[in-house]
């Protein structure tokens, strides 16, 4: 991409358009398979990746979801367009009708459904379903936003990240749903493309790893055959995100983690059918539809005067990963790209929210991994783009409130954000809480997790809590301070688990980091 930084890999990674094409026309082979496919009458069970919602506005929300009666085989659906109504009430029965209207499930897009229902009240609590050709959706319970001049209220906000099918049940949802967030902020990692093995705890469908259309469609389907995650999902609006996985590990730009593996054009094929994928089973708006190795993901959603969160995409317009401390510290290097930076310095600017929220995918605050003298960092993160990350933090001293909600990194790591990390007596200009994993990395022994890390305290200061219990965050942000509680289960090897509350934090309004309460 034009605002990617030259690297070892990038040279490698020409021919993105040629790839594009070559996806084009995957896409439109499998449009006409399926238009050759039976047209006979709809089969019973349509609903079986349930429904859910996303993007809330003041006045309005994406309803979603995919007619898919054979979900792991591609979806089984006849391939002719079909009428799709929708329908929001303001009660959980049905008895008062807000809004209806209609969609077209097309076989060109899986039978997804994306409904954009507006002219709904602001910050109101609604339900949805679907009906097509006579058969009924289970319901869905969504709500809106606060209208934009609203300077008081909450908001509640779960922060979830990297589920593995193979490495555990996503049992902390069971617990999400009865913390009753108003919303569901998943920052990456919605499903892995991982081949299967015979001895994970859940084993991926498939027989590889998925790089087609039809594969991916195949994975996303089994991860939402989860109980406790479909459940989520129905339970209030989601707000979402891409990392790595959901396409190809470690990827970067136009840029494959194994570029001897993977030509430009196959993976321009690939990143157009996993964006195409990610975009058919996502509550997300008509503006991320995917331009074949392309989608525009990065976005702002307001609550009120309350809150500003600002969803980064910190994959296709990065720099290639570098592998050493000197290279890291090249001005050139980008994470977000030049275009994407400046809308969210310009956005944490001119903005009347009393919170500055930044989702970002990977890791903001610094990780040292060496024991003593010297550093050792996770280039993938922000550890490897120094000089852009020296230039957010700059911005962060001079707007209010900043909040960085990340994932990646499969630990709770919750950090005071330092104007210059190489520093020790750099100023605070904020507070980064990295979610654990929903199941990623599975039950680790706790034992042997803290005798590696917790001598690296010391020359991580910054760092307040460092944990990895699988789980999630959960954020109740008021005007006065965001009250925040590590939320971890006792096991994700079986379907069922309890919950507790490891840690509890806050960040107060005008008080620069986070402290533990």
């Amino acid at each position: 991409m034009a605002e990617r930084a030259v690297s070892r890999r990038r040279v490698m990674g020409g021919g993105a358009a040629l790839g594009a094409a070559l996806a084009a026309g995957q896409l439109a082979g499998g449009a006409t398979r399926a238009r050759a496919a039976s047209p006979s009458r709809l089969p019973e069970d349509l609903y079986t990746l349930g429904v859910t919602s996303g993007d809330p506005l003041p006045d309005g929300v994406v309803l979603w979801t995919r007619l898919a009666p054979d979900p792991l085989h591609g979806g089984g659906m006849p391939g002719r367009p079909v009428r799709v109504e929708w329908e929001v009430a303001a009660d959980p029965r049905f008895r008062r009708i807000v809004r209806r209207g209609t969609a077209r499930a097309v076989p060109e897009l899986g039978h997804a459904v994306h409904a954009e229902a507006n002219g709904l009240a602001p910050d109101r609590e609604y339900w949805y379903r679907f009906r097509a050709e006579g058969r009924l959706s289970p319901a869905g319970r969504t709500r809106t936003a606060p209208p934009a001049h609203a300077s008081g209220g909450r908001l509640r906000l779960a922060l979830a990240s990297c589920q593995n099918w193979q490495q555990g049940w996503f049992t902390p949802y069971a617990d999400m749903r009865e913390q009753d967030p108003d919303a569901v902020l998943f920052v990456g990692d919605y499903i892995y493309e991982s081949a299967p093995s015979a001895s994970a705890v859940r084993v991926h469908e498939g027989s590889g790893e998925p790089v087609a259309l039809e594969q991916y469609r195949n994975r996303y389907a089994q991860y939402h055959q989860d109980p406790d995650l479909a459940a989520m999902r129905a339970a209030a609006p989601w707000i979402v995100t891409f990392d790595d996985h959901e396409v190809d590990n470690d990827w970067a730009g136009t840029v494959p983690q194994d570029p001897d593996k993977q030509s430009p054009e196959a993976f321009a094929a690939r990143l157009a059918a996993a964006f195409q994928a990610y975009y058919e089973h996502m509550p997300v708006r008509a503006s991320a539809i995917p331009d074949g190795p392309h989608i525009r993901m990065y976005r702002r959603l307001e609550w009120g005067r309350l809150a500003r969160l600002n969803v980064l995409d910190t994959r296709q317009y990065r720099s290639d990963q570098v592998t050493s401390q000197e290279a890291a510290k090249n001005p050139l290097l980008t994470m977000v790209g030049a275009r994407q930076k400046a809308w969210l310095l310009d956005g944490m600017t001119r903005t009347p929210a009393r919170w500055n929220v930044v989702a970002s995918q990977i890791m903001m605050a610094e990780t040292d991994m060496q024991d003593g003298p010297g550093k050792l960092w996770f280039y993938d993160a922000w550890d490897g783009y120094q000089a852009e990350r020296n230039e957010l933090m700059a911005r962060f001293a001079s707007v209010r409130n900043p909040v960085v909600l990340s994932g990646d990194r499969h630990l709770t790591q919750i950090s005071d954000l330092k104007r210059d990390f190489a520093d020790p007596g750099s100023a605070v200009v904020g507070a980064e809480f990295v979610g654990t994993s929903i199941s990623s990395n599975g039950d680790q022994d706790q034992a042997a997790f803290h005798a590696q890390w917790d001598p690296l305290m010391d020359d991580n200061p910054h760092w307040k809590v460092v944990d990895a219990h699988r789980g999630y965050h959960l954020f109740d942000i008021g005007r006065e301070a965001i009250d925040a509680k590590v939320r971890i289960v006792s096991t994700v090897q079986s379907p069922r688990a309890t919950a507790s509350t490891l840690a509890a934090l806050r960040v107060a309004d005008g008080v620069r980091g986070v402290r533990v309460v």
